[in-house]
């Protein structure tokens, strides 16, 4: 079934916030065995002119996940969750990820293309700090495997 294309450029507001913990940091750090003193020690951190402890360049999963739920979970958009894989992630930031911010996150769908067979859909994750400043934009492609109308 193809997806609905009308979800082209539609933005989903924030909901909430995100408290970024030290030990959440810890622990995903730990998850994939980063060492950098930054992620673990906020002794390190602070000397190094960071507020605290400085979130692995990946941490912004844990943040837009489940912001990304609102987007393929959407009824309307028609995608069959069970056949979705991930195409492909990437971080643009303006500033670190530390322990202590406050979150939030704003979804839009940037793009749904055929490929293949395939829908390709883009979805951009943008997080900004309690300020309104941005501090991450995580972008995710999102593959719907046989699941395309080409004309």
């Amino acid at each position: 079934m193809a997806l609905n294309s009308d979800f082209l450029g539609r933005t989903w507001p924030a909901v909430g916030t995100y408290v970024v913990g030290r030990e959440k940091i810890r622990e995903f750090a730990a998850s994939f065995g980063e060492t950098n003193p930054l992620c673990l020690d906020v002794e390190a951190a602070r000397a190094a002119g960071y507020p605290d402890l400085v979130a692995p360049p990946t941490f912004p999963v844990v943040i837009t996940g489940v912001a990304m739920d609102r987007v393929l979970f959407d009824p309307e958009l028609g995608l069959n969750y069970a056949m979705v894989v991930h195409g492909e992630q990437r971080f643009a930031y303006t500033r670190p990820v530390t322990a202590g911010d406050v979150l939030a996150v704003e979804m839009r769908l940037t793009n749904i293309r055929a490929m293949a067979g395939n829908d390709i859909l883009t979805v951009e994750a943008e997080v900004t700090d309690e300020s309104g400043a941005h501090v991450v934009t995580a972008t995710g492609v999102i593959v719907s495997r046989g699941t395309a109308t080409e004309g």
